[in-house]
């Protein structure tokens, strides 16, 4: 369900000067501009007119920066309390010019747009609600009143708007080709979630992204892990948010991917393997030191380097926990299991003290640092053996290397077709014999890959993507 955020305080006054600059541009001469969007699903031209930015709001409920809100949790409360004060929306102001991972930070993205405006001017107009709520254009609409720009060219939404409305039109512009900043990675995955809690379609979903239904529900899993693993961060009134995630995509993707796969076989060990890398992703290890890491890296590697602190997991299973009200039980996790996110919590539980923007003990931050240091320089030091052992692994998976000794050859193909450019030496009919050569090899290799690999991660799904093309035609 979408929130209703009700009228702004200049609600009256923005309706009936919208009113007014709408009928001037409708009476007067000359071509007049329009913004077509998907209204209730159908296109609907609106007409474009110039509004004064002083008189518009940020729209609180926008996908943009729900992911950031939490980052100061006093002023994410006013902003749901009071979404029109001038505080709320001086933090939405705030949040949409900060970067996503850290909105301590300013974001160069937004930089970027500044300098564009400020040389171009608007090259697409925003939309507005009649009553003065930005639905897009939230971010030019910051950088416009930095630059002491007056007025934005908006569309306006007809009268008979809903903040669901507000929602579906936002969500469907944003995710045009032509947006001068995409949703930051939390916020994409709060949206897939939000338009499947309204009872569309998954693949429905999917297909307004641009994205596979697979790579959705993918999306949807990497979500409720996080949001697990915040409420497993929870330390007293510590504890870590989902933004604190953000740069972490290609790295959650392939634990998913590993989790998937593994878990077709052994349930037990696709659990060892999630929590062993998720423990090196809350320690900012980075997407191939996570790669090293599989279902026995504690046991094999990492259990002896440990120090003793990090070492307090239960000597057993734990029992079987209860269920509430319909009086079943659920099997608890195995001595390992169990091990594996103890010592994930104990990390999360750190870095969520160390993170924490309140007032804490002196002591209590030490003691979370030096845990969370300690963990690092353990795990560090078992990765070197971990990585010689998937050298030796890799030596007997050659497909990969050989693909991209083929990469590198084809690189250098493009950089001797740029030199015999310059002196016409290129044999044409040559090279087009050679480009079949390739086109046969690469659909042979798809069929092939089709066959032999179960779980397709981007790569894969390209490939066989494009000898489905090719068939078609």
């Amino acid at each position: 369900m979408s929130t209703d955020y009700g009228q702004p305080p200049l609600a009256a006054v923005n309706r009936s000067s919208v009113e007014r600059r709408l009928k001037e541009a409708s009476e007067g001469g000359g071509l007049r501009e329009t913004l077509t969007v998907e209204w209730r699903q159908h296109p609907k031209v609106v007409q474009v007119i110039d509004m004064p930015l002083e008189s518009l709001y940020y729209n609180p409920g926008t996908h943009r920066i729900r992911a950031q809100r939490s980052f100061d949790a006093k002023r994410d409360q006013l902003l749901d309390e009071d979404p029109w004060c001038d505080e709320s929306q001086e933090y939405l102001g705030y949040l949409l010019q900060a970067e996503p991972s850290d909105p301590s930070r300013p974001d160069k993205d937004f930089a970027d747009l500044k300098e564009s405006l400020k040389d171009f001017r608007q090259n697409e107009p925003g939309l507005i609600t009649p009553d003065g709520v930005l639905v897009n254009g939230n971010t030019r609409a910051v950088a416009l009143r930095q630059l002491g720009v007056a007025n934005i060219r908006v569309g306006v939404l007809p009268d008979s708007y809903t903040w669901a409305d507000v929602n579906a039109v936002e969500l469907s512009l944003q995710l045009r080709h032509d947006t001068r900043r995409e949703y930051s990675y939390i916020n994409r995955l709060l949206t897939i979630e939000e338009q499947v809690s309204m009872g569309r379609q998954l693949v429905d979903v999917a297909r307004e992204f641009r994205i596979r239904k697979t790579t959705a529900e993918q999306d949807l899993w990497v979500l409720a892990c996080l949001r697990d693993l915040t409420e497993r961060s929870k330390k007293g009134d510590s504890r870590l948010r989902l933004l604190d995630f953000e740069d972490a995509q290609e790295k959650l993707r392939e634990v998913h991917r590993a989790y998937a796969k593994e878990s077709k076989g052994d349930r037990r060990k696709a659990e060892l393997l999630k929590e062993n890398r998720l423990a090196a992703i809350v320690l900012d290890f980075s997407k191939t030191d996570v790669r090293l890491i599989e279902a026995d890296f504690r046991t094999r590697y990492l259990e002896h380097r440990l120090p003793e602190q990090l070492k307090s997991v239960p000597a057993a299973a734990p029992a079987a926990r209860r269920i509430p009200g319909i009086n079943r039980e659920v099997k608890s996790d195995e001595p390992q299991v169990a091990a594996a996110r103890a010592f994930t919590d104990s990390l999360l539980q750190a870095k969520a003290v160390v993170r924490s923007t309140g007032t804490l003990p002196e002591r209590e931050l030490q003691l979370a640092a030096d845990v969370f240091g300690a963990a690092k320089r353990a795990v560090e030091d078992a990765l070197e053996p971990a990585g010689k052992d998937a050298r030796v692994r890799k030596r007997k998976q050659a497909a990969p290397d050989r693909l991209n000794d083929a990469c590198q050859d084809i690189e250098q193909c493009i950089t001797d077709i740029v030199l015999a450019r310059g002196s016409r030496s290129l044999d044409e009919e040559s090279f087009d014999e050679s480009v079949l050569k390739l086109k046969a090899a690469l659909t042979k290799l798809g069929r092939t890959a089709a066959q032999s690999i179960e779980v397709h991660g981007d790569g894969v799904a390209w490939l066989l993507e494009a000898v489905r093309e090719e068939k078609r035609d």
